[in-house]
């Protein structure tokens, strides 16, 4: 039932909703994949499944676990991230800082159904959001 056809088992294109997975994020481009969406697979040791909105407070909890992503890093096509941009963050760094009380907000449309290995949804519908086209507004 899935349009590209070369999931297996329907994986890859659904969201924590049961709909289609949408695109996260294009400026900057997020993705394990780098294509805008938060789709996995085996090589996404991560699972880089879940559609941040990222905030000032997040960004400074993942640089004080080790996962620096304000500092640009060009080998790895990583430009660094500013409060309000959406990034396809992993399932298990946002649980750490949701249990630390530093979450960022999340696009449930744009999150990948295996991130419901890691995360209960009612937890992530905690820090849903709905992101205008100019996320500009959301700057904590």
């Amino acid at each position: 039932m899935t349009p590209s056809g070369a999931d297996t088992a329907g994986m890859g294109d659904r969201n924590v909703l049961g709909g289609d997975l949408e695109p996260c994020g294009i400026d900057p481009v997020t993705g394990f994949y780098r294509d805008g969406s938060c789709r996995t697979g085996p090589q996404d040791h991560g699972s880089h499944t879940i559609c941040a909105v990222v905030t000032a407070e997040f960004l400074d909890h993942q640089r004080g676990i080790g996962n620096d992503l304000s500092t640009p890093v060009p080998q790895y096509q990583f430009p660094g991230l500013m409060p309000g941009d959406r990034w396809c963050v992993t399932a298990a760094n946002w649980l750490r800082a949701h249990e630390d009380g530093a979450a960022a907000h999340v696009v449930l449309a744009s999150t990948h159904e295996r991130t419901l290995e890691i995360v209960p949804l009612a937890v992530l519908k905690e820090y849903a959001v709905d992101v205008p086209a100019h996320p500009g507004g959301l700057e904590n």
